[in-house]
């Protein structure tokens, strides 16, 4: 790979370009001063940077602008309007201003109606674009982005979405992975947090599918691809780019499922990695 550059760069947010608040379900939103250096070295390449994220569209677009990925390094000079994947691939969108161009819906009742039967108190989320989520009770502080409005599972459901999200606070990450394969979940793709946080998405839909439509808008493919990212959700994306790279924090499945592991988060492992392919005095 020593002749190789990136022409595209993924990245995940929450545990990659993000570092989680110690002993809660969130990250603090500010960028490190290495990362930030990185990533513009990278678009100063002429490279293209993807955020991909489990996050709703409206909880990405703050960290664009804390990258300013839309703008030159020094603030000044205009990008190409930047190209998005949110909700684990369900929706992918361009920024700024935001317009999506391309959305998956499913139909998520029975599978939701089935999880409730074993955890009947869990929470659960759907996003309303541009105000928040509608949720059956309110998420711990920070867990999601905008408004939420109380509203009952059954209307939460009743049409098409993109994504749902199940969070038990008093269940365990390895509760939902025994729950979802023993009821099978037939007709959803589901991935599992790194805490008892389920996302429900329409099958085949995922990062890489998402990442995909967007490198085929560029004229890329898989083999110009490099990402980065700590979580389950990532796992498609790091096996479909010709370099995928888990945070150095990241559970032994995902490490497993990557071509490398870079420092963690606390570390800033985006920087390191980065550094490999566009200069910064890094090894």
């Amino acid at each position: 790979m020593s002749d190789w550059q990136p022409g595209l760069v993924a990245l995940d947010i929450d545990g990659t370009l993000l570092k989680w608040v110690e002993g809660a379900g969130t990250t603090h939103e500010e960028i490190a001063p290495a990362v930030y250096d990185a990533v513009h070295r990278a678009l100063d390449a002429g490279t293209h940077v993807v955020l991909a994220s489990g996050r709703s569209p409206h909880g990405m677009t703050r960290i664009a602008d804390l990258l300013d990925l839309h703008a030159g390094s020094n603030g000044q000079g205009a990008r190409d309007r930047l190209w998005v994947v949110a909700s684990n691939g369900a929706v992918v969108f361009r920024y700024p201003p935001m317009e999506v161009v391309h959305e998956e819906t499913f139909d998520a009742g029975p599978a939701v109606q089935a999880i409730l039967e074993h955890h009947p108190n869990a929470l659960v989320a759907v996003e309303e674009r541009g105000v928040g989520y509608r949720v059956n009770r309110h998420f711990p502080d920070g867990e999601l982005t905008g408004e939420m409005t109380i509203t009952d599972v059954e209307e939460i459901v009743a049409g098409p979405v993109s994504r749902v999200i199940i969070r038990d606070p008093n269940a365990t990450a390895d509760d939902f992975v025994a729950l979802a394969e023993k009821l099978g979940l037939h007709g959803i793709n589901y991935v599992v947090g790194w805490t008892a946080w389920l996302d429900l998405a329409p099958v085949g839909v995922n990062k890489a599918s998402g990442l995909e439509r967007v490198a085929e808008q560029l004229g890329l493919g898989a083999e110009h691809a490099l990402a980065i990212g700590d979580g389950r959700n990532d796992i498609e994306m790091l096996q479909w780019v010709r370099r995928g790279v888990a945070m150095g924090q990241a559970i032994e499945e995902v490490r497993a499922a990557a071509h490398a592991v870079t420092e963690t988060v606390y570390d800033d492992g985006v920087a390191v990695e980065l550094d490999r392919w566009f200069g910064g005095g890094r090894g």
